[in-house]
């Protein structure tokens, strides 16, 4: 693989990752800062009543380091343009290695397939075991658990995926393509089911939380992943089906044709 064009990728992947990001912005401020607006009213009510309607002035109220205006519009921004840029360039970097070695897909099909198995390994498949919670939902002493047990389920995810695709390139001799990817997905789906069996679960939200609410919420945060990996699963494609379609000589057909 050919350094330069590699880097020409990695460009590439860091831009449609910035571009992908600002629309999951776009999603997130929209759609779900309005819910995550909701979600701290109700766990401020519900502090306020605990604390017996806070008479006396508010002597105990501690003062924000960062106001909610900041996080919902600066800190959101950043985190996402930043998860963009990294995100994109490591994608891309996938890309570079899959093109080619995973069928006779061109580069807005290989785009598309890196960019949709991305967001149902990363996201998807951790989510239906770890959903998101709002303020106001989860116990404070067991977020860093939940938090490891997330970023161990997006592990096993990605780890089992590969071991998938991995099998199914070796199964497809002797059972032809469709069906050693029945078998390689077959296997994929008990072995996260596995996974979903045996790792803990947590159920902590309140009886007296909105179901509605927490329903919108989590669907709002599926709607800025899908948003994110359809976007950048559109833009990648098309950035690099001009890098190795559009007349780029020699430097093009060596990206396109894998090394070993």
């Amino acid at each position: 693989m050919n350094s330069i064009s590699v880097r020409a990728l990695l460009v590439r992947g860091m831009i449609a990752g910035v571009i992908a990001g600002a629309l999951a912005l776009a999603v997130a401020y929209f759609l779900g800062e309005s819910q995550v607006d909701a979600a701290i009213a109700i766990e401020e009510a519900h502090s306020h009543a605990a604390h017996g309607g806070g008479g006396g002035g508010g002597g105990g109220e501690e003062e924000e380091l960062v106001s909610r205006t900041m996080q919902a519009t600066g800190g959101l921004a950043t985190a996402l343009l930043v998860f963009g840029v990294a995100v994109g360039g490591i994608a891309a970097l996938v890309y570079a290695y899959a093109l080619g070695r995973i069928g006779n897909f061109g580069p807005r099909a290989t785009a598309a397939l890196i960019a949709g198995a991305a967001l149902l390994t990363v996201y998807v498949v951790p989510f239906l075991k770890y959903p998101a919670n709002p303020p106001a939902v989860g116990n404070p002493d067991t977020i860093g658990k939940r938090t490891t047990l997330f970023f161990l389920m997006v592990a096993l995810s990605l780890l089992l995926a590969v071991a998938a695709v991995i099998i199914g390139k070796r199964l497809a001799p002797a059972l032809g393509n469709w069906n050693a990817t029945i078998a390689a997905a077959a296997g994929f789906i008990l072995a996260i089911g596995l996974a979903y069996a045996f790792l803990p679960s947590f159920d902590e939200v309140g009886k007296d939380f909105p179901a509605s609410l927490l329903w919108k919420f989590r669907l709002s945060t599926l709607a800025v992943q899908t948003t994110f990996w359809a976007g950048f699963g559109l833009i990648f494609g098309y950035l690099t089906e001009r890098l190795l379609v559009s007349g780029n000589g020699a430097d093009a057909r060596r990206v396109a044709t894998p090394v070993g």
